[in-house]
């Protein structure tokens, strides 16, 4: 008799251990009433048309190590994303990270900064796919 019903018995076990797993999934908002927060970020000062665009000397150092021209800068301001998470704020004011990838297939890093209303300046480049030897400091 137990062979018989076995089969069922099996069945609502599974179907319980499974309502029990999603019941208690971490990733279940709904159920939690978990609340995720974007973080708030104020991206109105950051212009990327920008009629003047000024480079670092760090920056020019970089882009003559990596292989990156003021073409590719341009590509990257116009195409590029937003990398929210590496945006910072220091003494001089907002860092914006813009990343995308150049006509010559470059996986290419740009950090901003915007100067005034109409002019940026280029911090750094970075080439994000390959390592280049470099002396700028």
């Amino acid at each position: 008799m137990l062979k018989k019903y076995f089969p069922f018995i099996i069945l609502i076990a599974a179907i319980l251990f499974y309502w029990c797993i999603k019941k208690n999934q971490r990733s279940n908002y709904k159920t939690k009433n978990i609340a995720i927060e974007q973080p708030v970020i104020d991206i109105q000062e950051f212009n990327r048309y920008a009629t003047k665009i000024q480079y670092s000397k760090h920056a020019k150092c970089r882009m003559l190590c990596r292989y990156i021209n003021e073409t590719e800068v341009k590509e990257i301001l116009e195409k590029g994303e937003i990398n929210y998470d590496k945006i910072e704020t220091g003494a001089k004011g907002k860092t914006y990270p813009l990343e995308g990838i150049t006509h010559d297939n470059q996986h290419v890093r740009i950090v901003v900064a915007p100067k005034n209303k109409d002019s940026l300046v280029i911090v750094t480049c970075i080439d994000l796919d390959k390592e280049w030897p470099c002396d700028c400091e």
